[in-house]
């Protein structure tokens, strides 16, 4: 959309240089007074009378003709005038040519209704798999009718394309990117996006502003898709690597950790098992004392004594001879059997 800047204030400038000169022609229209006598100032004052009177009007003429002139404005062809007062927009709309307007108070919007390229530059775009990407150019080559022409700039102000168009190219085209792949966009449906956005911008249009129709759409790549896949690639290494170090050090602490564990539970076991050997021997050893101390109390001089004719009562042999009772009954082991 192309507009021409108002020519209100280059019309101003006009009317106040008018006004300049009107003053110096009424200034210079009055000729010098000086003294004399009663007749000749009444001469003199009459003299005044006409040049200043004469001067007026040529003054007031001059204003008239400066205030008409800044009034006056042109609309190239291509294109039509739409009006502003006090900040409100006027029902006029004005075709090529030459028009009247009154100055100062109104101002002009030139508005094209030709047919005529938007470009768009530098368009970021996600894609679904998180790259990061630029579309350099953006051509949407579009008309807007002189009918609905009036209405659009009610709607959306002399510079509608910024919203209706540069705004929704930015929209559409991350709506896009961010179900499909690096591939997907840059490849296998990069054909796909000129006519898919152009849709999708007039199917908008013809809700929000009818009468605004889009021509073609033309995207041009930024960078290589080689470039892309490189930096993707290499993106996703460095994600792969970071994770394995993650998972790698994970594994570590946890056979640490299954290390320690082994050797406070193998501690834990030996000195419970020292505890039961130890537990064991003094079992033993008091076992082993008892029995000594019962010993000693129990083999008297007596108690042996018994238990020796015990024994030799219990023998099977059969002795014959004199000396057979003091076998039986002799307690020294120096007696001889006689």
């Amino acid at each position: 959309m192309w507009f021409h800047p108002s020519r209100s204030a280059k019309w101003v400038k006009i009317f106040f240089l008018c006004v300049i000169l009107t003053s110096f022609q009424v200034i210079s229209a009055i000729p010098t007074v000086g003294g004399g006598t009663n007749d000749t100032e009444a001469a003199r004052n009459g003299e005044l009378s006409s040049f200043v009177v004469p001067g007026i009007g040529i003054g007031i003429l001059t204003l008239l003709i400066g205030f008409a002139a800044a009034g006056v404005h042109e609309i190239e062809e291509g294109h039509i005038g739409v009006y502003y007062r006090g900040g409100a927009l006027l029902p006029t709309v004005s075709d090529p040519g030459f028009h009247m307007m009154l100055p100062i108070f109104t101002r002009t919007r030139s508005i094209q209704i030709t047919l005529h390229t938007d470009e768009v530059r530098n368009v970021p775009c996600g894609t679904s798999g998180g790259v990061m990407i630029y579309f350099e150019l953006i051509e949407v080559v579009n008309i807007l009718s002189a009918e609905a022409a009036w209405n659009i700039v009610k709607n959306y102000t002399p510079d509608y394309d910024t919203t209706l168009i540069y705004n929704k190219v930015h929209h559409e085209l991350n709506q896009f990117c961010s179900i499909h792949t690096l591939q997907e966009v840059y490849i296998d449906l990069f054909d796909q996006i000129d006519e898919n956005l152009k849709q999708a911008l007039q199917n908008d249009l013809n809700v929000m502003a009818p009468g605004l129709y889009i021509q073609s759409v033309r995207v041009t790549k930024k960078q290589k898709v080689v470039e892309k896949d490189a930096e993707t690639e290499r993106k996703k290494a460095i994600i792969d690597a970071e994770r394995h170090a993650q998972v790698a050090r994970i594994q570590l602490e946890q056979r640490v950790l299954e290390k320690e564990s082994l050797k406070t539970m193998g501690a834990i076991e030996d000195g419970m098992s020292f505890n039961r050997g130890k537990m064991r021997a003094d079992a033993q050893r008091y076992e082993k004392e008892k029995l000594a101390e019962g010993n000693s109390l129990m083999l008297t001089p007596e108690y042996l004594e018994l238990k020796r004719i015990e024994a030799i009562s219990g023998n099977t042999k059969l002795y014959f001879g004199p000396n057979i009772p003091n076998l039986f009954l002799s307690q020294n082991p120096d007696d001889k059997l006689h």
